[in-house]
């Protein structure tokens, strides 16, 4: 994974079945690849979900603290600047799951003391995106800490262990107000461009501006000597990386692979929304990167339109396969954009060179259950529409 070192009804169906095969537009030149750091990350079982506790000083049974403001970070970082002890920082909006247990095990491997942020951030949400019904799970988190701070101590291949979480309020990451979720909202921001304006950042046009917002305070509040990010947000290491280089900041960027169910779909906080109808069917992005992924590997023309056409296949197939049933057993979605990449600037690409290799990635939308069936479960909040996304990295191929 790239890292760096440089520290409906039918009407509805069938116009979605119409919008399904939707991919992004013209290509541009490959620029030139930095470094890249992979890591491989253990991880285990997530709990269950619980209510809401009152703030804590510490989550119980542990010497992990809860700090809630900024001083009071800083005043816990200090002693261990002085010390020249190692801080780690895993950002995360909760609903803590496999994968952010990883990226915390890697952490621990590497650093004194492992900072976890848990912040949901409005920032990142459009307008009309669901920053309202996002899953909130504080005890079910602090459980999951708590059994991996142990874990982690009877580990003795670790440096360190979770240390502190970071739970902040709105108000004290945004002490001015918070400036809005519109593209024109007035406010102290961080851009990135182009990279941030392209895939994802195309279809949610301030996500990019929020992530690199909020990271930016993260980074500048715990000063932490790395931080460590899921390969599945591949564009948002991406901008990360290109911030942090920007804007000289001293701190190491870690990205680790993609922590994924036994059939492939990728970890995400979202996938409670699903329901088990749509799980059944979450995996189609996947598999259908899977295909690009074989079709570059197996020679022969590596051009995008060999490339995605294999992507293209295996959606095309799902999808008619899914419109063949009747709307109460169907599942439909749509295919927001599938991509082939520069590793470095997210750009499209024409073909991939095998010395440098390239990005492939997708976004798809899980459509609501068009009739439901009675007693049957939709997903948290009552089974919205579910933005997906995923991505493989095409490794470079040695000659």
């Amino acid at each position: 994974m790239i890292g760096t070192t440089s520290r409906a009804p039918l009407g509805r169906a069938a116009a979605a079945a119409a919008a399904a095969i939707a991919w992004t537009g013209t290509a541009a030149a490959a620029a030139p690849r930095t470094s890249v750091r992979t890591m491989a990350c253990r991880s285990s079982s997530q709990p269950a979900d619980a209510t809401p506790s009152p703030p804590l000083d510490k989550i119980p049974s542990t010497s992990i603290r809860i700090l809630r403001t900024v001083p009071a970070v800083r005043l816990w970082r200090r002693p261990h600047a002085l010390d020249r002890r190692l801080v780690a920082l895993v950002p995360t909006m909760g609903a803590l799951h496999r994968g952010h247990e990883a990226l915390v095990r890697a952490a621990a491997r590497e650093n004194h003391h492992v900072v976890v942020s848990i912040y949901v951030n409005p920032a990142q949400f459009g307008a009309r995106e669901d920053l309202g019904s996002y899953p909130k799970t504080w005890d079910a988190d602090c459980a999951l800490l708590r059994r991996l701070d142990a874990e982690l101590a009877d580990d003795g291949s670790n440096l360190g262990r979770v240390s502190a979480v970071f739970a902040p309020s709105t108000p004290e990451m945004y002490p001015s107000g918070f400036p809005g979720q519109e593209p024109d909202s007035h406010g102290s921001f961080v851009t990135i461009t182009p990279v941030g304006t392209l895939l994802e950042g195309r279809s949610r046009p301030t996500f990019f501006r929020g992530v690199a917002t909020v990271c930016l305070k993260l980074f500048n509040v715990v000063t932490p000597d790395r931080v460590y990010f899921g390969q599945k947000d591949v564009q948002q290491t991406v901008v990360v990386r290109r911030m942090v280089r920007d804007l000289r900041l001293d701190t190491d960027v870690v990205v680790c692979p993609t922590e994924r169910e036994a059939d492939g779909l990728a970890l995400s906080s979202r996938n409670v929304y699903l329901g088990p109808r749509r799980r059944a069917q979450a995996t189609v992005l996947h598999r259908a990167l899977r295909a690009a992924e074989r079709a570059f590997a197996e020679g022969g023309r590596r051009d995008r339109a060999v490339v995605l056409g294999a992507a293209k296949a295996v959606v095309r197939d799902a999808l008619a396969a899914q419109m063949a049933l009747p709307p109460a057993r169907r599942v439909v979605f749509e295919v927001d954009y599938i991509s082939l990449a520069n590793p470095d600037t997210m750009e499209e690409l024409d073909e991939v060179d095998p010395a440098r290799g390239g990005i492939l990635s997708g976004a798809i939308k899980m459509l609501p259950v068009e009739e439901p069936q009675p007693g049957e479960d939709l997903g948290h909040s009552g089974g919205p529409a579910v933005r997906l996304i995923d991505n493989l990295i095409l490794d470079p191929i040695q000659t």
